[in-house]
């Protein structure tokens, strides 16, 4: 565990955290309580974000760890960091809704960023944001992420990723250098 000057501490999730990361991811994305920042998705999809077993899946993978975030014992924030060879995958991002805007989101990449490259030695982080999402890929562009054009599907039909409220969702890949 390490505590950083804005007394963040960051460990890996067990499976005692599973239900807290599940509402925490909720609340981020899903439903009125998403509302309250600014990384809302509830104008595009509905149902859920993930569930239990998702995330349980990302924490007892070996591949994988899920960040989780921590201010005064509470659960603030988390992000799965996924092995993937000569890269590491970024997701699963969530800030709770109250604290958005502070300047935590910066903190959390900039450290998952720095715990890929000493972790794994891995020299670039990939992402996907939904390509719609143009204040967050923003977001994402001024950390130094740049958009490949490069498209995959939204799992239409698959509620366990939500239920779209528009035809035109897709997912596209953003990709930063590690150095």
């Amino acid at each position: 565990m390490e505590t950083t000057a804005a007394g963040l501490t960051f460990r890996d999730a067990t499976d005692a955290d599973v239900d807290v990361l599940v509402a925490l991811i909720e609340s981020a994305y899903r439903g009125d309580s998403s509302r309250a920042g600014w990384t809302t998705e509830a104008d595009i999809l509905q149902g859920q974000r993930t569930d239990p077993e998702g995330v349980l899946a990302v924490v007892k993978s070996p591949d994988s760890r899920l960040l989780t975030v921590e201010r005064d014992g509470a659960v603030v924030a988390c992000c799965q960091l996924e092995h993937r060879g000569e890269h590491a995958y970024f997701g699963m991002f969530a800030v709770s809704p109250q604290l958005q805007g502070a300047g935590l989101g910066k903190l959390i990449i900039t450290e998952a960023e720095r715990t890929v490259r000493e972790s794994w030695g891995v020299r670039e982080m990939h992402m996907t944001v939904i390509s719609v999402r143009n204040d967050l890929i923003a977001w994402y562009e001024r950390r130094g992420y740049r958009r490949t054009g490069r498209m995959t599907p939204f799992p239409y039909g698959d509620e366990r990723f939500g239920i779209p409220l528009r035809a035109d969702l897709q997912f596209e890949l953003l990709v930063k250098e590690l150095v």
